[in-house]
């Protein structure tokens, strides 16, 4: 076996193998550091972190007392793994703040530590310091209709407002994004919305805006609409004037990176800075001579690099994207290839230690997978073979490098795609094709458009770039309105169990990180985790956690919606968790094999085997208590948003006020009878935060 495995005979299986891999073994420490993280995010306590750790170190130890190459492997694994979870317990624990106990109508005073402004929206965003309220969390978020935003307002400024704040929000529903954990990391104890315009009390430190939104406002004044937002996106990391069907739009085409200031992006500034630098220097000869061009052009490289991440505001993928771009330039610097696997796993260790939480977060997983796909694509031997540049015609270079392209693309969105389905759950089909097109659009058309753009308006001659950039954006929206509204261009499925997603996370890592065959064991756990989530059924009702909402799967795999008048972002939770497009989600009211009146419904449905009755209230208006009784009665399923009356006993499951006050939002699946609650164990920081509330007042609404 050992030779059939390009091993040395009789040397053994692990040790000969860890020989061959020795190059590839660094790519696994972020590996073993992140698996550390992820264990603290799974496990539910501290009495379990604890046990996680003391294991951790086990291994540690016992690989202390093991010979050769596979006792230093085993030996910094358990090291890896202890600190990576000791690394995000510290960090969950040192950004504690207390969160806002209940919502309340409050009017303060607070300080400006950020604005974003919405345009799209009609709104901006700003986060807030409160200042001298000890019942207010130390930083909070705030909606205001641009209408009711001071003049001059920008970081640094005091203001006066009245709001409407309540505790971050958990998930609607089981497997839907957790704004509360986000918020926790971010420091964010209270959100809500500006009930009347909002008074500046003192302008920022410096007058006028900041370079940043004075940045955005003048793009988009050039550029109206969608254009300008996407424009503000490249230049800013502002998306906030780009309408919701154009987002739409480029998140089915999977075009979505492009707006998120990442890696393209802060390569495309370093690489256009660096060649703007080198060229411009190597004018003179007497420079060319003397100084090491290509070193003066990399530090260019790196502080445009880094200018670009402080005009951007600083957001963590922009930094990830930063410090990558800056490990390769000094890997330039050093006469070193420009771009490897280590280079890539020297810059997720690096994210890592910095803000472990990004871990569980789709933008990280979506960056380094990308990227290292890639690079594991172009460093192997035989696609290298394939990408080397060589003397032939145009027509053979030309039909090579568009094939490379499309290789690539189809391996970025097919590695891609679980980490999509996971955390969104649908994936743009047409991703790769898309891509194909736009990105060498965005990177070699539009980004330098918009540069000699913005330079030319310094002397006012920035009108026919503008107008250039408008035509260029046309093109870029018409190909993710084509791709995104083709036939099949989303794939839709439902809450992906996380021992799948993790069972494909492992075999992928296993076939990109190793370079022998053993690496083909990796399609193993590959194909479980896939036909594990394929197989896995989507839930059959959704209830959200205030029980105003129930999306039901009803005999015929449609879903339909309790309430008619639910709003996009209730539509578009229910339908991406269930596995359906949210316009396919229709009325219960409407639907043939339901009786609904104005406060009431029920349903009869064929799921699992048998039928199951489900009634819901979908009203504020009182149900005649006899008539209440007697339909929990004959169902199976009864759902409120009300406290329902103590004769009511349905025949499996009571869903009301109380139940769900303690279970959060609910997700059934009929067949098997799995019930998935949002408030499952656990005792993580944002599950159980310190609070602080103002005191009541009936004269301002609120109620006990």
């Amino acid at each position: 076996m050992g030779a059939g495995w390009g091993f040395p005979k009789g040397r053994g299986v692990i040790e000969p193998w860890l020989e061959a891999e020795r190059g590839q073994l660094p790519l696994w420490l972020p590996v073993a550091f992140g698996a550390g993280i992820t264990a603290w995010f799974v496990l539910d306590d501290a009495r379990q972190w604890v046990g996680f750790l003391v294991g951790a170190l086990g291994v540690a130890a016992s690989g202390a007392v093991l010979p050769g190459r596979s006792g230093r492997v085993v030996l910094l694994a358990g090291l890896l793994l202890a600190a990576g979870c000791g690394a995000i317990w510290w960090r969950a624990e040192s950004v504690s703040a207390p969160v806002l106990a209940r919502p309340t109508i409050v009017t303060f005073e607070a300080e400006v530590l950020r604005v974003d402004s919405l345009s799209a929206r009609g709104l901006v965003r700003l986060v807030l310091a409160p200042i001298a309220r000890a019942d207010l969390p130390p930083r909070v978020r705030v909606n205001v209709d641009v209408a009711a935003v001071p003049s001059g307002i920008g970081v640094g400024a005091r203001v006066a407002l009245r709001a409407r704040l309540l505790p971050p929000p958990g998930p609607s529903v089981p497997g839907a994004y957790d704004f509360r954990r986000v918020a926790w990391f971010d420091g964010i104890g209270a959100t809500g919305k500006a009930l009347d315009v909002v008074t500046l009390r003192r302008p920022p430190p410096r007058a006028g805006q900041d370079l940043r939104a004075a940045l955005s406002a003048h793009i988009e004044a050039k550029l109206p609409g969608s254009a300008g937002g996407i424009a503000s996106a490249l230049a800013t990391g502002d998306e906030g004037a780009i309408t919701e069907d154009d987002s739409e739009a480029m998140r089915r085409a999977g075009l979505a990176h492009l707006l998120s200031v990442s890696g393209l992006h802060v390569t495309a500034v370093t690489g256009a800075t660096m060649l703007v630098v080198l060229r411009l220097l190597a004018l003179s000869p007497w420079l060319a001579l003397r100084v090491q061009l290509p070193l003066v052009a990399a530090g260019a490289g790196a502080l445009a690099a880094i200018g670009y991440t402080w005009l951007t505001g600083g957001q963590v993928p922009t930094i990830r994207s930063c410090v990558a771009a800056l490990l390769v330039l000094v890997a330039l610097s050093l006469g070193r290839e420009a771009l490897t696997l280590r280079l890539v796993a020297a810059g997720a260790m690096v994210v890592l230690l910095l803000w472990p939480e990004a871990l569980a977060g789709p933008s990280f997983q979506l960056s380094f997978t990308a990227v290292a796909a890639i690079v594991a694509l172009h460093e192997s031997p035989h696609m290298h073979h394939w990408f080397e540049a060589r003397e032939e015609g145009v027509a053979r270079r030309v039909a090579r490098e568009a094939g490379s392209l499309l290789l690539t693309g189809i391996l970025v969105e097919l590695a891609l795609m679980p980490i999509g389905l996971f955390h969104f759950h649908k994936g743009g089909v047409y991703g790769a094709v898309a891509n194909i097109a736009a990105i060498p659009l965005t990177t070699f058309v539009v980004m330098p458009l918009e540069a000699l753009a913005l330079v030319a308006d310094l002397v006012g001659l920035g009108a026919p770039f503008w107008w250039l950039t408008a035509k260029a954006m046309a093109v870029l929206l018409w190909i993710a309105h084509t791709a995104g509204s083709a036939p099949g261009s989303v794939a839709a499925l439902p809450v992906m169990p996380a021992g799948a997603f993790a069972c494909m996370v492992l075999g992928g890592l296993w076939l990109g990180l190793w370079r022998t065959r053993v690496r083909l064991a990796g399609v193993v756990p590959l194909v479980a985790g896939a036909i594990w989530a394929l197989a896995t059924p989507g839930p059959d009702l959704l209830v959200t956690g205030d029980g105003r909402h129930v999306a039901l799967r009803m005999t015929d795999g449609s879903f339909a919606l309790l309430r008619d008048r639910a709003g996009d972002f209730t539509r578009q939770v229910l339908g991406e968790n269930g596995g359906v497009e949210p316009e396919a989600l229709a009325a219960l009211a409407e639907r043939p094999d339901a009786r609904c009146s104005v406060d009431l419904c029920m349903a009869d449905i064929v799921q699992g085997g048998r039928q199951w009755r489900v009634a819901a209230t979908r009203s504020a208006y009182p149900v005649a208590w006899r008539q209440l009784v007697e339909v929990c009665a004959v169902s199976d399923v009864v759902v409120s948003d009300r406290r329902l009356p103590r004769a009511c006993h349905p025949r499996w499951l009571r869903l009301d006020r109380a139940v769900l006050a303690r279970t959060g939002g609910v997700a059934i699946t009929f067949a098997g009878g799995s019930i998935r609650t949002v408030r499952e164990a656990g005792h993580h920081p944002w599950l159980d935060p310190p609070t602080v509330e103002p005191p009541f007042s009936a004269a301002k609404g609120d109620r006990r």
